[in-house]
């Protein structure tokens, strides 16, 4: 893996799990170091992106788990990293947070 080249996440905007507790620190993270932060929404248009890149990449069933969480790094590899957790927001707040220190400490 070289180094990281964005952030994709995969959201829909009526989820506590996703916002604001994983698209706003993503968000803030991307830009902190200079990333773009890719959201697909899958209550939009951007549904039929958001199910390939899980399908490709993540945690992937008819009825997915969101948000997920992916780095894309510039040699082309994508990486997930983060799927909800069902057991509660605070446990998805957790698991992103370790995902941001551990991936943000060779990138700043």
């Amino acid at each position: 893996m070289g180094r990281l080249k964005a952030f994709h996440v995969v959201y829909t905007r009526g989820c506590p799990h996703c916002v604001p507790t994983t698209v706003e620190p993503m968000k803030k993270a991307a830009q902190e170091i200079g990333l773009p932060c890719i959201l697909y929404d899958i209550d939009t248009k951007d549904e039929e992106k958001a199910d390939e890149l899980v399908r490709k990449y993540g945690d992937w069933s008819d009825d997915y788990l969101i948000p997920q969480v992916f780095f894309e790094y510039e040699d082309g590899e994508f990486k997930h990293v983060l799927t909800g957790r069902p057991e509660g927001v605070i446990f998805t707040k957790r698991a992103l947070t370790d995902v941001l220190d551990e991936a943000l400490k060779g990138q700043r």
